[in-house]
């Protein structure tokens, strides 16, 4: 990453996820499964962990949205989208609530959290073609 992409990354208050992001640890994963499968674990994840809650969710959409409640405020969108038989791409975006324009990477962090817990719970395609 470049000196202004890592600034970029701290001084932002928002996060988001896809193919050809220039950070690796923000690109879009790839899971061997279906659509129902990936948007349910999500939904599990979210519905068991006391720190989210909830907003809304639509399973023809592959959509949930979430509050982050407890410790930092933040407002999460997953978007699950079944590519091809078995292969499932699962993406977020992480806006967080505060007074400054800036996080310090916060929003990033949580983003590598969820992927970190949806890497545990489903198999992960390691490439992206």
């Amino acid at each position: 990453m470049s000196f202004r992409q890592v600034i970029a990354k701290y001084f932002s208050d928002h996060a988001e996820t896809n193919d050809l992001h220039t950070d690796p640890s923000l690109q879009t994963h790839y899971y061997k499964t279906t659509r129902d499968k990936g948007f349910n674990m999500l939904e599990n994840l979210l519905q068991n962990n006391p720190k989210y809650s909830i907003n809304s969710r639509s399973k023809e959409h592959g959509e949930i949205s979430a509050s982050v409640v407890k410790g930092k405020k933040a407002f999460i969108v997953a978007t699950v989208i079944m590519v091809r038989p078995y292969r499932t791409a699962i993406d977020f975006s992480v806006t967080t609530e505060s007074v400054l324009p800036f996080d310090f990477g916060y929003s990033h962090k949580m983003i590598q959290q969820l992927y970190s817990y949806a890497d545990k719970e489903l198999p992960l395609i390691k490439n992206r073609n």
